[in-house]
């Protein structure tokens, strides 16, 4: 993300469309420990690669260590869209809205593949119940055609933990998405569509 967010003539920060069951903005996870994968979007937004108030997080529910670990999102201006809102909303006003906190900035997809349903992606170090399913997911994610992406990710595919590969299957397929909008962007970027 700092790489992305500074290069060329951007040198601004990101917007990011955040899929997972967590916020990922923890300030220390695993016995004090910084830099840990429940702390990146806290230190990006830090860093200044990250701008709080162009993020949506999708799917967010489950374990928390402090009552108040998802607080520091909202206080930042992060848009957190709980599972249990997702569903409320329905994915095409998920869509609508993860469009309206982006806007026309630059942005950054991240994938967790936790933010799935753990019946259809167990291989993953912290699942939790309750989650969208890969079709939502993919359907969520096609949904952000048109915004001026410029990274993804697909994390948290721990293949160890399902002998049966479907993890690793639903991992590949989320990647194989973002990698499409990507391609889109940079050509739209380049004027070659």
């Amino acid at each position: 993300m700092r790489a992305i967010a500074g290069a060329g003539s951007r040198n601004r920060p990101l917007g990011m469309v955040h899929f997972d069951a967590h916020s990922d903005t923890w300030d220390t996870y695993f016995g004090g420990y910084k830099y840990t994968h429940g702390t990146p979007f806290r230190r990006a937004v830090e860093e200044g690669s990250l701008d709080p108030k162009r993020v949506v997080q999708i799917g967010i529910r489950g374990s928390l260590y402090k009552r108040d670990d998802n607080q520091w999102a909202l206080d930042q201006g992060m848009r957190v869209i709980t599972i249990e809102e997702y569903f409320d909303l329905g994915v095409e006003k998920v869509i609508a809205e993860a469009r309206r906190v982006v806007g026309t900035g630059p942005a950054y997809v991240s994938f967790d593949v936790d933010g799935l349903d753990p019946a259809f992606a167990p291989g993953t170090g912290t699942p939790e119940i309750g989650g969208y399913t890969p079709h939502e997911a993919q359907r969520m994610l096609r949904g952000l055609r048109g915004l001026d992406l410029v990274g993804g990710d697909v994390v948290e595919v721990s293949p160890p933990f399902d002998m049966s590969g479907n993890t690793a299957l639903v991992g590949v397929t989320m990647m194989w998405e973002i990698l499409c909008l990507l391609a889109e962007s940079v050509a739209r970027r380049k004027g070659r569509l």
